[in-house]
């Protein structure tokens, strides 16, 4: 049932943002806007508002529902495996990939949320294989089975696409695995003490997380250990 609930919450933010792209997109189309014109214009002052507003724009139907299932399967992945940093890792993403592009792609418009979607592959991906942790390591294996060959994205071969906003949203997220790779998550370490402690004591076999304290045993289980420093004598 708490698993239930927390994929539901998972879901709630991607949903909310694939929902607000449609929005705008069915907008942009009945009223016969261009808002292109939004997106990152690199070098241009009027285009470094495309760095918080571009990935709300897309060039057509096609170019969002090609964006849509994998927004919202790797962002519910995000929200549901790393809910506690899952809005950093965002934010991050986001703000760096977008200025990356306005400081150094190609002098032209650049559109879309497919460098978010690039950067959440590589942080889930990498971020599996830091932690070390079995369930996460199966969801960078997942990931790479649906989004492997995302790795052509990056590459300048269609001039139609940013491959600019892949390659960096890619470069943002693997720096995010890095360096919340202590944060979230963490490979459970089982501990174990002595089968024979009194019945009750079942608690003091505990799973403890990396840096975490270990729980101090009642009086009647510790014991002291004193240590008496004596010189060696030459004879002996």
């Amino acid at each position: 049932m708490e698993e239930k609930t927390a994929f539901r919450k998972s879901l709630f933010y991607p949903v909310l943002f694939v929902s607000i792209l449609w929005i705008i997109r069915l907008l942009e189309e009945h009223y016969h806007w261009h808002l292109a014109v939004l997106g990152i214009h690199p070098l241009s002052p009027d285009g470094l508002l495309g760095i918080i507003t571009a990935p709300f724009i897309h060039s057509g139907f096609e170019h969002l529902a090609s964006n849509t299932p994998p927004l919202l399967i790797v962002g519910t992945g995000l929200f549901y495996f790393y809910k506690e940093i899952a809005l950093r890792v965002i934010g991050i993403i986001w703000l760096f990939t977008n200025f990356w592009v306005w400081l150094a792609a190609r002098p032209d418009y650049h559109i879309g949320a497919s460098g978010l979607i690039y950067g959440f592959v590589v942080f889930l991906f990498f971020s599996g294989i830091f932690r070390g942790d079995r369930r996460l390591l199966a969801i960078s294996l997942l990931v790479t089975f649906l989004y492997g060959s995302l790795v052509w994205g990056i590459l300048p071969v269609n001039q139609a696409i940013s491959f600019e906003s892949h390659l960096f949203g890619s470069i943002a997220g693997f720096l995010c695995a890095v360096y919340f790779r202590k944060e979230g998550p963490q490979k459970v370490q089982h501990v174990w003490v002595d089968d024979d402690l009194p019945d009750g004591d079942e608690y003091w076999k505990v799973d403890a997380l990396p840096g975490e304290d270990q729980p101090t045993p009642p009086p009647e289980q510790q014991v002291n250990i004193n240590y008496v420093y004596k010189e060696k004598n030459e004879n002996e």
